[in-house]
C-alpha cells in the first residue's frame, strides 16, 4: 500500500481522577493519534508517552517533534506492505519507541481494513475473550485503597494490581489480604527500590503475590537477576524491556519470570509479537500492560492479548474506567466474567469518532505525498 497522507492529532482527554505512581501523578491523558491514508481507507494508531518524562525519556512534545520532523517524512509516499517495512523506514531514528508506535499500529489497522482481517487474526490470536485486571494507583490512606478495591472488584476484574513505593508496600498488601482474602494480587514498584531493599521483598513473599513488577532501576537487568535469586515471588519486568534484545537478555540472565509487554514502550505490534514469541518459547508467561492509552491504543492491546503466551490478565480496562469519555465507538466494555471480547471486524475493530477527535483536539498537522 502507498501511504498517501498522514495526519497527526494531539488530543487531551480528562481522567476520572488523578492516578498516582511512584514517579508522578497523571491528571489527564495526552495522546497523538496517527491517521494513515491509502486507497481511500484510513488506519488509526496511537502514540502516547506521558506528558512529562517520568516513565520514559519520551514525552508528548518529543514524540510530536520526532514524528513531524523524521518519521512522517520517512513514511509519506512510500510503499509499505508489511509492519517490518514500516519499522525499517523508521529505523534511522534511534529509540523513540513511543513515537514509532503511532504509525506502526496505524499501519496494522490500515492493513486489516484493506485485507478484511481483524487485528487479532493478523497477529495470530487464539482467544475470543481477554481477561482484564484492575490497576490502582497510590492512595492517601490504606482504608481508601481497600474501599476502592472492594468497590471495583465487584465489577468482575480477574486480578488486582497496586502501586507501591517506600513506606507504602507491605502494609497495604497485608490490609488487602486481610480484607479480600486470596484474590490474584500483584504489586508494581515502577523502579522505586534498590537491591539493598531485599528485606522488603522477602516480607512481600509471605503474601502469595502473583508477581512484583519492575522493583529495581529500569536499566538494570543484573540486579533484577540477583534479586530474583533471593526471593520466591516472580519478578515481572516492564520498563526494562524496550526491545526484543532486552527481552532476550532478561530471559538468559534470569532477570524475571514474567514479562509485561506495552506496545508503546517497545515501538509497535511487530516487536511486541516478537517478544511474545521469544518468551512463550522460553516458557516465560506474559501479559499486556497499558499507559493507559485511549481506546485506539487499548484496542491494539486487546488484540495482542489474544495471543497464547499472554496468560495473565491484561491492564486493558473498559473505556470509562480511567476516562470520562473515549475516542472509540462503541466504548470498550468488560463483561461480568471480567473479560473483554476481542473484535472480529477488520482492523482494530472499533470505529474512531472524528467528532470526539475534534472535541479533544489540541493541535493537528496534515502531510500529503
Amino acid at each position: 500500500m502507498r501511504i498517501e497522507r498522514i495526519d497527526l492529532l494531539h488530543v487531551q482527554l480528562p481522567l476520572n481522577e488523578p492516578y498516582q505512581i511512584s514517579s508522578g501523578t497523571l491528571a489527564e491523558e495526552h495522546a497523538i493519534i496517527v491517521r494513515l491514508h491509502s486507497g481511500g481507507v484510513v488506519g488509526y494508531g496511537e502514540s502516547c508517552p506521558l506528558f512529562a518524562p517520568v516513565y520514559s525519556y519520551e514525552t508528548t512534545s518529543t514524540a510530536w517533534y520526532v514524528l513531524t520532523e523524521f518519521l512522517v517524512p520517512a513514511l509519506l509516499g512510500q510503499e509499505v506492505d508489511s509492519a517490518e517495512s514500516c519499522l525499517r523506514l523508521m529505523d534511522h531514528v534511534r529509540g523513540h519507541n513511543f513515537a514509532k508506535a503511532g504509525p506502526e499500529t496505524a499501519w496494522w489497522d490500515l492493513a486489516g481494513k484493506l485485507g478484511s482481517r481483524s487485528l487479532a487474526q493478523m497477529l495470530g490470536g487464539q482467544r475470543s475473550r481477554v481477561e482484564s485486571g484492575l490497576a490502582l494507583g497510590l492512595e492517601p490512606r490504606i482504608e481508601d485503597l481497600v474501599a476502592k478495591a472492594e468497590r471495583l472488584l465487584a465489577d468482575g476484574y480477574r486480578r488486582l494490581k497496586i502501586k507501591i513505593t517506600y513506606g507504602w508496600d507491605v502494609e497495604p498488601v497485608q490490609a488487602l489480604r486481610r480484607a479480600l482474602g486470596n484474590i490474584p494480587l500483584m504489586v508494581d514498584a515502577n523502579s522505586a527500590y534498590r537491591l539493598e531493599d531485599v528485606e522488603i521483598f522477602r516480607a512481600l513473599d509471605d503474601y502469595g503475590l502473583l508477581m512484583i513488577e519492575q522493583p529495581l532501576h529500569y536499566e538494570d537487568l543484573l540486579d533484577h537477576a540477583r534479586l530474583q535469586r533471593q526471593i520466591k515471588t516472580p519478578i515481572c519486568l516492564d520498563e526494562s524491556i524496550h526491545s526484543l534484545r532486552h527481552a532476550r537478555d532478561a530471559v538468559e540472565l534470569g532477570s524475571c519470570r514474567i514479562v509485561n509487554v506495552k506496545i508503546q514502550r517497545v515501538g509497535g505490534l511487530a516487536v511486541a509479537k516478537a517478544i511474545h514469541d521469544l518468551c512463550h518459547k522460553a516458557g516465560i508467561p506474559l501479559w499486556v500492560g497499558t499507559m493507559p492509552e485511549t481506546g485506539v491504543g487499548q484496542a491494539a492491546g486487546l488484540a495482542l492479548g489474544s495471543l497464547p503466551g499472554f496468560s495473565y490478565p491484561t491492564d486493558v480496562e473498559p473505556s470509562l474506567r480511567f476516562f470520562r469519555d473515549d475516542l472509540v465507538e462503541p466504548f470498550i466494555e468488560m463483561g461480568r466474567d471480567g473479560a473483554i471480547a476481542v473484535p472480529t471486524t477488520p482492523g482494530i475493530g472499533y470505529e474512531v469518532s472524528e467528532a470526539k477527535l475534534a472535541k479533544y483536539l489540541v493541535e493537528e498537522r496534515r502531510f500529503e505525498a
